[in-house]
């Protein structure tokens, strides 16, 4: 993740640079298709032109070192229960995959799917008193990274799995979008503690109730 943090900087600055030069915007997949020989030619001020170089030499050693890191990993976590059962979860691939293979630790450490959601940080932490809500408990409480993984999975599931993306309409159409996220977020983080404590696939008709019914019309 260092790595990852350390790329993007200096990608951002290389597209700086550009349009602060040229005052035109470069696109990331240019960047990234963009050899040595293109980037050396950018700018007619050498200065510019040695500065596009080096970002960008130092841009293919943390692609390189990334790669070298992730094959590492993948070839671990195949080895791991819970890797192949996750990546049946709508918008969990392989770098989600693993980050929550790895964040998770034993599964059995959750007693319920409540409480593995509650850890991913997918559900809102407040203080009632007779019904009403008196404020909002510690909010750093949980694992940040696996609330970054649940919310990334809930974005893509709501975008290419059709399951999830009418059900979060129908939540978004009620409340707002950030909120119909975080609550897609918490149905797919539910979801992945059946999935690893049950070791089974994911199976659409237990998260959405709806289609089972439907079903069995």
């Amino acid at each position: 993740m260092g790595l990852v943090h350390q790329r993007t900087a200096l990608m951002l600055s290389f597209k700086s640079l550009y349009a602060r030069t040229t005052g035109q915007a470069m696109s990331l997949s240019r960047l990234k298709g963009m050899d040595l020989a293109e980037a050396k030619t950018l700018y007619a001020h050498p200065a510019n032109c040695l500065i596009a170089k080096v970002q960008k030499e130092h841009i293919e050693k943390f692609d390189q070192s990334i790669e070298l890191i992730e094959k590492a990993v993948l070839a671990s976590a195949r080895e791991l229960p819970y890797y192949q059962k996750l990546n049946t979860l709508p918008g969990v691939g392989r770098i989600l995959g693993l980050t929550i293979t790895m964040e998770v630790g034993e599964i059995s450490r959750f007693k319920t799917p409540g409480d593995f959601a509650s850890y991913c940080r997918t559900v809102d932490s407040q203080r009632l008193s007779n019904g009403k809500k008196k404020g909002d408990n510690n909010q750093k409480c949980g694992n940040k990274y696996l609330a970054w993984a649940f919310v990334e999975a809930a974005n893509f599931a709501k975008r290419f799995d059709e399951d999830c993306r009418r059900w979060f309409d129908r939540k978004a159409a009620k409340t707002s979008t950030v909120i119909a996220t975080k609550a897609l977020a918490c149905k797919l983080a539910k979801a992945a503690w059946h999935v690893m404590a049950q070791a089974t696939n994911y199976d659409a008709r237990r998260m959405f109730p709806e289609l089972a019914q439907q079903g069995a019309k």
